[in-house]
């Protein structure tokens, strides 16, 4: 029997039913302007308001510091764009990772073209950020620090806590200096507090964690003040322009409620079920190794080296026996050229083009793992005897 697959859950997840049955009424009965003054408009309001005491709960914010935004493409933007355009005279330097997701990396590179400088940390071998290279990094005119919770692509967890208590320093002895972070692929996965990590501004998306595409949230630390990069409407406390997407944030703030009830329970399980993946991965298959810290990482996320065939041949594989994995960041499939993340690794070309990332999600079981070790060996194997130069050893 032909057995679909799907281990793709970084790249988006499916919509809990229960976040589903919370978002119909509001595309239905329910579908009143949160602007309006009015009963239709007022049960809208209530909802959306509901969503915001959810989305705070999930990270341990107030409900008034969290603008809902259409995902977190446009929270990065905002966060970026929006607090350097308040603050914009008191520096002009930015200090990033070089492995930072493309909407942080992108704006950054952007603002590049705007006069701004940015630094570029290195990741070295295990994936990660040192804290040394950031205070080495920030200087007089560094205005923000931007440094993912977790990344996408490898799932190593950032020393971020330790990076908000540095910048909380820097503002005591009255540095005017901000900290952002991107916990996209973090939030649900493990524990996300923004009074342990001391950040101004935190990005959310809701696709990420079972609710729908096109909806996210920034965090907004109280004292901060933000340029509105949406204009045309005074929603969002002024801060983000634009008619609520009532349906989206409800579904939202159910899927953040979700995530928070069960986060101890589904991180163990995508743990348990991960690390037997690896084990049947590396037990049978030879030439494979872990991209990033084996440890300092996300539960559900392996991103793995198969030496001696290219990733791209080996996702399509895959695909064609009805399993679903990713080479990298599904915001740059298409491309050719091997991964930005893995080369920061300090990979050459053709050994980074052998990444493949598994992400497994609450939805994924045993069978699921199974059904892949049936395939997965024959797929390596056969791509690797049409590459005879290559040595997996």
């Amino acid at each position: 029997m032909f057995r679909r697959v799907y281990l793709d859950n970084s790249a988006t997840t499916p919509i809990d039913p229960e976040v589903l049955a919370a978002m119909m009424p509001f595309l239905t009965d329910n579908f009143g302007n949160a602007s309006s003054i009015h009963h239709f408009g007022q049960t809208a309001r209530a909802a959306v308001d509901k969503a915001r005491h959810q989305t705070a709960a999930l990270i341990n914010a107030r409900p008034n510091e969290i603008v809902f935004t259409s995902g977190g493409t446009e929270a990065n933007n905002l966060a970026i764009r929006g607090v350097l355009e308040a603050n914009g005279r008191v520096g002009d330097h930015i200090v990033t990772s070089a492995i930072e997701h493309s909407a942080v990396k992108s704006v950054c590179e952007d603002l590049e073209k705007l006069g701004y400088e940015v630094t570029y940390l290195p990741v070295y071998e295990d994936g990660l950020v040192r804290l040394d290279d950031v205070k080495k990094a920030v200087r007089e005119n560094t205005i923000l620090v931007t440094i993912m919770t977790a990344n996408n692509e490898i799932g190593t967890l950032q020393p971020v806590a330790e990076i908000g208590k540095f910048v909380a320093e820097l503002r005591k002895d009255g540095k005017k200096i901000f900290f952002h972070t991107d916990a996209v692929q973090a939030a649900g996965k493990i524990a996300v507090d923004v009074e342990e990590i001391g950040c101004d501004l935190l990005s959310l998306s809701g696709h990420k964690i079972y609710a729908p595409k096109g909806i996210g949230a920034l965090y907004v630390r109280r004292r901060v003040r933000l340029h509105p990069q949406n204009i045309g409407g005074r929603q969002e406390r002024e801060r983000r322009g634009g008619t609520e997407s009532v349906p989206n944030i409800v579904a939202f703030g159910k899927a953040c409620e979700l995530a928070l009830d069960n986060l101890l329970e589904n991180s163990a399980e995508l743990k348990v079920l991960r690390d037997r993946f690896e084990d049947l991965v590396f037990e049978q298959i030879s030439g494979t190794s872990l991209n990033g810290s084996p440890e300092k990482r996300l539960p559900n996320l392996s991103n793995i080296m198969f030496k001696g065939i290219d990733g791209e041949g080996l996702l399509i594989n895959l695909d064609m026996q009805g399993i679903a994995v990713s080479t990298g960041s599904a915001c740059s499939s298409g491309s050719i050229e091997p991964s930005p993340v893995i080369k920061a690794l300090g990979a050459a070309d053709d050994i980074a083009r052998g990444a493949v990332r598994f992400s497994f999600g609450k939805y994924n079981n045993n069978e699921d793992v199974d059904r892949v070790l049936e395939v997965l060996p024959k797929a390596v194997a056969i791509l690797r005897s049409l590459s005879p130069t290559r040595n997996p050893k």
